[in-house]
């Protein structure tokens, strides 16, 4: 029950807002990848560094996804277990 109640109260929100602040980020990052872009005297080097960014924010975001989706997996096979326990006691 507290490993439920952990989920729902700690892990499962800190995921969420996790992924909103990537949102944010990704947001800035493209931006600065922009306007570094457009400011550079060197565009391949440039165009290289935003790809650099863009593969570590992405990677980021994914680790965050995964991460969300398996507190949520976790989440539904404990209240299916508590379901069974219910249905079986009854």
């Amino acid at each position: 029950m507290a490993e439920l109640q952990m989920l729902l109260e700690e892990e499962i929100p800190a995921g969420k807002r996790a992924l909103l602040e990537s949102y944010q980020n990704l947001s800035r990052v493209a931006e600065y990848c922009e306007n570094n872009y457009v400011q550079a005297q060197d565009k391949r080097k440039a165009l290289e560094e935003t790809k650099a960014y863009t593969t570590q924010s992405l990677a980021s975001v994914a680790y965050q996804i995964n991460a969300l989706a398996n507190n949520v997996l976790q989440l539904l096979d404990i209240q299916a277990s508590q379901l069974l326990f219910l249905i079986i006691l009854y």
